[in-house]
């Protein structure tokens, strides 16, 4: 796999470079955040750390998103809520936060490409109807009284686990394992944030409910 690595601290982007290369990967690093925008189009997967000397990293992550749906999985220092909730909103794939495990990175990356290829295998037309809200599972569109609405990967991804199931109370730990690939080691909060995102975009609140102490059920 292509991995573009955007990182400017040489002893960490020596480190990550030796290990993807030991695991067949062959990365590319850059250390401005203009580089990622000119060579995001040859790489299959973005490490992107958010602390780069030119142009702020969930500034990057925003005008990316504007040209390319490229896989992004934030690796960074920045800890604190807002900017976790910042780069998912603004549509990273995922979010670490330094220092992290090698080993737990590798397995990262082969959730969010599992879900990418997943998300863009052929599939049988599928159209799901809660209400007024219409999701076409084949195409990813979602359209809420006739009106097509904006959602990102992970919101769609997050919305189309429960519409598989419209009707049947999911857990937490069922959507966390389908959308992050794995439930003990994804961010919880994350779901959370894709939740509120999705119930404001949707305008039907009523329609996502939360079951306390289990999970989420998509319509009646």
């Amino acid at each position: 796999m292509q991995i573009l690595l955007a990182e400017d601290d040489d002893g960490v982007a020596g480190a990550l470079v030796e290990v993807l290369y030991d695991h067949g990967h062959v990365t590319r690093r850059v250390t401005r955040g203009r580089d990622v925008l000119t060579y995001h189009r040859s790489s299959d997967l973005l490490l992107l750390d958010l602390g780069l000397p030119d142009v702020d990293g969930l500034e990057v992550l925003r005008r990316l998103r504007a040209v390319s749906d490229l896989s992004v999985l934030v690796l960074t220092a920045r800890g604190d809520e807002r900017s976790v909730v910042r780069g998912l909103r603004l549509g990273a794939d995922d979010y670490l936060v330094k220092p992290v495990r090698l080993t737990e990175l590798l397995a990262r990356i082969e959730a969010v490409t599992r879900r990418t290829a997943a998300a863009r295998a052929p599939r049988t037309a599928r159209t799901v109807r809660v209400g007024d809200v219409e999701i076409a599972l084949d195409a990813r569109q979602v359209r809420v009284d006739g009106t097509e609405v904006e959602l990102t990967t992970k919101e769609f991804d997050v919305l189309a686990v429960l519409a598989r199931r419209a009707g049947t109370a999911v857990s937490r730990e069922q959507v966390l394992d389908e959308v992050w690939g794995d439930a003990y080691h994804a961010v919880s909060r994350s779901l959370d944030v894709h939740l509120t995102q999705l119930r404001a975009k949707l305008g039907r609140p009523e329609l996502l409910t939360t079951i306390r102490g289990f999970g989420f059920r998509l319509g009646d």
